[in-house]
């Protein structure tokens, strides 16, 4: 189901590659939001985009971006020395009477210290890692879709809200990340043929059965176990990944968001375990994708038809 994704979060390759303009104004509103809403997702490499900002619409969008990082720094170190003094009372505890309590203490503030410096010193970073790039269902991401006669680059949620739905659909449908192409005349009828997109991606990642990685059955008495693997397309390129999207909207909320179209799996992905996968299209498609007929869906299966069809080389996730 493609349930994250490696994708391009920088804007201006967007501009470079594709002729592209970039929407300021949803840039800066989702940033002002995130100081709001605690579930707005938005990677470090998108923030980097803002890094050296040259217009005063990007200085704006940058000092949102340094207010929110200032406020999870303190916030870190307030919850630092917190678990710091608890593991301080386990160790004590655990000197003087060990018991059950004080060992999971022990274990758990260890735990979370860790994670909470790993956290902290990734604010502070400023050399982009993979992982500042890779998206999951909730994540913000620069998509391009077609608006007043061209390309234009929006911040988008990846999981589509439907237009006219509820927002309890959210968490009703939480699959909603995933367009599968037999769903797309049912489910997401008000969108294909209507509403599409791109993301730009040069790998995915999946939930498997160990079993059926290993290419085997399960053992008597073995439980399942799920790892997750990184597939990659060989030789390593960018894919413009088919997808639709919403421009979701009620009284006092507006709302962009796209799902990944995906489809029956390679062999060597259907090999490694999964069911399905992201749709990769042609360039030379790009425009008459953004641009769909409603009228014409036979040319719209063509497009997804004639894909780009990659070696997917997959490997465990790190």
């Amino acid at each position: 189901m493609c349930y994250s994704a490696q994708v391009q979060a920088d804007y201006k390759k967007y501009v470079t590659m594709f002729g592209a303009e970039m929407s300021i104004r949803e840039f800066y509103e989702v940033f002002y939001r995130r100081g709001l809403d605690a579930k707005i997702k938005i990677p470090k490499a998108v923030e980097a985009s803002f890094a050296n900002p040259q217009t005063d619409d990007e200085h704006a969008i940058k000092a949102l971006i340094d207010e929110h990082n200032d406020k999870q720094a303190a916030k870190f170190e307030e919850e630092l020395v917190r678990q710091k003094k608890r593991l301080a009372d386990a160790e004590r505890s655990l000197q003087s009477k060990p018991t059950k309590k004080a060992q999971e203490d022990q274990r758990i503030a260890s735990d979370k210290i860790r994670q909470l410096m790993t956290r902290h010193a990734d604010l502070k970073r400023t050399e982009l890692l993979d992982r500042d790039s890779r998206i999951y269902p909730g994540s913000y991401v620069p998509a391009m879709i077609w608006e007043d006669g061209k390309r234009v680059i929006k911040p988008m949620r990846y999981q589509c809200r439907p237009a006219g739905k509820p927002a309890f659909y959210d968490e009703k449908y939480p699959g909603t990340y995933n367009a599968r192409r037999d769903n797309l005349e049912g489910f997401w009828k008000g969108q294909f043929g209507h509403t599409h997109g791109v993301i730009v991606c040069d790998a995915f990642y999946e939930n498997v059965s160990r079993h059926k990685v290993e290419g085997r059955e399960l053992a008597e008495g073995e439980a399942e176990e799920n790892v997750v693997l990184e597939f990659r397309p060989q030789p390593r390129q960018d894919m413009l990944i088919a997808c639709i999207y919403s421009n979701w909207q009620s009284a006092d909320e507006e709302l962009w968001s796209f799902a990944a179209i995906t489809d029956e799996p390679p062999a060597e992905v259907a090999a490694a375990g999964h069911d399905r996968c992201i749709i990769p299209i042609k360039e030379e498609h790009l425009d008459a994708w953004l641009t769909p007929n409603p009228k014409r869906l036979n040319g719209l299966y063509a497009i997804l038809d004639d894909r780009q069809r990659p070696y997917y080389e997959y490997s465990m996730a790190a």
